[in-house]
């Protein structure tokens, strides 16, 4: 492979999009992606269950730098740059027609991950970029006019600007390119995941969904409400991957191993419920306590809560003393749960962890510490909620990254 102006190392959605900001702007520069797995674009393909959740309609930057627990106040400026807004009319443009979901997530119309990837693809090569798999990179030097890789096989490679956007840090093997060039790397933890809860009354519950539900980690400020599921493994759900992801280095340092709330009934004061159970007691004296749910509870639930509250199966509300009523109020309003390990979300699989973002200028992604070296994607220590954001940082921080490539070299 012949040396180039421009090497971008990782095929991934950040890769792509700087390689062909940077293609276009600047049609005379020689710009290489090179990517060490068979594939282009992998985490593209399976996201969104193979739909590619392409970005969110959340067009107000302010508003928008509220869905990442790292990186907020950096992404600020790229977000008023390059926005969903502008990831919109960048496909579209493209002849990539999009949809917007009610939850706000955007997707092709397609319904099909593959229309993304050709989409880029095709860019790419219109632009002519020149890409290759099977090119992974062993290490990375300085060089007087810029930087000299080497590739497996021994092949070595000389460029003159280069962009790591490799992803996640999973291991520290993943930022070593990085960090040979001066970066520090803020330790990688997983961030999206689901809590492993032993309770056998809660995992015969599988299947069951509260929408919505308030979970709480006491002790570390960690509150989020949303839909809740329960699975065979304990709980999951967009509130708790919220709370993992906000919560990402607070549960990396307990092990996973914490004390969970959950309000299974947010939207009704302490008050109200022990009125609304009166009114049950008052209507349904000779019922037991089991068959008769307080709505909007189901009455799977219902049941598993009366039983977790130390009611007897057998009790009628017109036998429920008061210290069996105040229980239940606990219970239903504050079940105590003990979480004991994680699950990956494996649709996301996304890592908080990366290269340090003061080492970066995100006015044009170049280092801070290495002249003409850029950074961009999930590399940097950025993540995000489910929804499309964590690409929308990926296109922002790519098209930036891109664009400030073709420009005049620096140093």
């Amino acid at each position: 492979m012949t040396d180039a102006d421009v090497v971008i190392i990782g095929g991934g959605a950040a890769g792509f999009f700087a390689a062909i900001a940077c293609a276009e702007a600047a049609p005379h520069l020689r710009v290489v992606i090179l990517e060490k797995s068979s594939h282009f674009l992998a985490k593209v393909r399976i996201s969104g269950g193979g739909r590619c959740n392409v970005t969110h309609a959340c067009f107000d930057p302010a508003e928008l730098v509220g869905f990442y627990p790292r990186g907020a106040s950096a992404l600020r400026g790229p977000f008023s740059l390059f926005q969903p807004r502008d990831t919109v009319a960048w496909f579209e443009q493209r002849g990539v027609r999009l949809k917007t979901e009610e939850d706000g997530r955007i997707f092709p119309v397609t319904d099909s991950s593959q229309t993304i990837i050709d989409c880029l693809l095709g860019a790419a090569k219109n632009a002519a970029v020149q890409l290759a798999t099977h090119h992974g990179l062993d290490d990375v030097s300085r060089s007087a006019d810029g930087f000299v890789l080497k590739l497996g096989g021994g092949e070595t490679l000389r460029c003159r600007q280069l962009l790591l956007a490799t992803g996640g840090c999973r291991g520290p093997h993943a930022g070593q390119p990085a960090v040979s060039l001066g970066h520090t790397l803020e330790p990688p933890v997983p961030s999206l995941f689901t809590f492993h809860i032993a309770a056998p009354w809660l995992r015969e519950l599988a299947g069951v969904s509260i929408d919505p539900a308030e979970v709480s980690v006491p002790g570390l400020g960690l509150r989020e409400c949303g839909p809740v599921l329960i699975t065979h493994a304990g709980l999951s759900g967009p509130a708790i991957l919220r709370l993992s992801a906000w919560g990402a280095r607070k549960l990396h340092a307990r092990d996973y191993r914490f004390p969970l709330h959950v309000n299974w009934l947010p939207q009704i004061t302490q008050q109200s419920l022990a009125s609304r159970l009166d009114s049950l007691r008052a209507a349904h004296p000779a019922k037991l306590l089991v068959n008769t749910p307080a709505p909007p509870l189901s009455a799977r639930l219902w049941e598993k809560l009366v039983l977790a509250a130390g009611i007897p199966r057998d009790r009628r509300w017109a036998d429920l003393p008061r210290a069996a009523k105040h229980k239940l109020i606990q219970q239903l309003l504050q079940t105590p749960l003990d979480v004991a390990g994680k699950t990956l979300n494996q649709e996301e699989f996304v890592t908080c962890g990366g290269v340090r973002l003061s080492e970066v200028n995100f006015k044009t992604m170049e280092s801070r510490l290495c002249p003409n070296l850029f950074f961009a994607g999930e590399l940097l220590d950025i993540d995000a909620l489910t929804g499309g954001f964590n690409f929308q940082a990926a296109w922002t921080t790519g098209w930036i990254a891109g664009r400030a490539m073709a420009r005049p070299l620096s140093g």
